[in-house]
């Protein structure tokens, strides 16, 4: 069998999790902070004394903070790394970054991969985060079994940028989804309900319905067919969307909360459904 190095270049949060599960003579990490390298080095790993050692990894991950920084450790690993080389994005970037990094490796021969991760530092501790990636076929091949050892869900999401544009469509609905919270947090406080209680019932619930992800089971966001087999949950899901929408609004109205988010919900549930309200009434 062909000998095999990782390398892991930033040992934050999440990164630190994600090596840690590659510890062992065969990986070599990278942090600006010497304390960060110190347990991988008690694990057997080596600690580069710069990006220059990691260039001599076969699989390099980089788990670093924004674009910047992306571009700062490819520009020294691009001309140092041989050829075949693959470098693992896992930083959440833009998506031109990924694309224009991956034209700028065409000369020396490496492969690059967007593949951003989904599940937070709890996610990396527990080795179960979900990986999307962006690159050719033949070289999520090489990638998908090692990125197993830190995730336990990893897609091929399409070509280089493909990953970056997946984890930014799941952030909208993250981070949309914090602000929905907090506005019905803002309602349940108006109207006397114990914040703490409230939290407890949505973690128990998302947990058993799957949350918003529940309803994307679709192909396409094109407007469904009657005939479609899907048509009859989403009306169902409307119709109680619909109602309990409306309800929600009149409280708030009641108690003088002020939900935009809730009325632009229900202004376009139903076609963000891929049902016509028309044909509803």
């Amino acid at each position: 069998m062909t000998h095999f190095t990782y390398g892991f270049v930033g040992l934050g949060q999440i990164g630190a999790p994600m090596a840690d599960r590659l510890a062992g003579p065969d990986l070599i990490v990278y942090d600006v902070r010497p304390e960060a390298m110190a347990p991988f080095a008690d694990k057997g790993a080596r600690a580069a004394t710069g990006l220059a050692e990691v260039a001599a990894a076969d699989l390099i991950s980089l788990m670093v903070r924004d674009d910047a920084q992306v571009d700062e450790v490819a520009d020294v690993l691009l001309p140092l790394a041989a050829s075949g080389t693959v470098i693992a994005i896992h930083s959440t970037i833009r998506v031109e970054t990924a694309v224009t990094l991956a034209e700028r490796a065409v000369p020396y021969g490496i492969e690059i991969v967007d593949a951003p991760v989904s599940g937070g530092a709890i996610g990396a501790a527990a080795g179960t985060l979900a990986v999307m990636a962006g690159c050719a076929d033949e070289v999520f091949a090489k990638v998908k079994e090692p990125f197993g050892a830190w995730a336990s869900l990893v897609l091929h999401m399409g070509p280089v940028g493909a990953g970056t544009r997946a984890k930014l469509a799941r952030n909208l609905l993250h981070f949309t989804a914090f602000a929905a919270a907090a506005e019905a947090q803002r309602l349940a406080e108006a109207a006397d309900v114990p914040l703490g209680r409230l939290a407890r019932v949505v973690r128990h619930s998302d947990a058993v319905t799957g949350g918003p992800g529940a309803i994307m089971i679709r192909r396409t966001t094109a407007p469904l067919d009657a005939e479609d087999p899907l048509y009859p949950i989403m009306r169902h899901v409307f119709e109680l969307g619909d109602k309990d929408l409306t309800l929600a609004l009149e409280l708030a109205a009641e108690v003088g909360v002020d939900t935009p988010l809730a009325r632009l919900g229900h202004e376009r549930l139903a076609a963000d459904l891929g049902l016509d309200l028309e044909d509803l009434r």
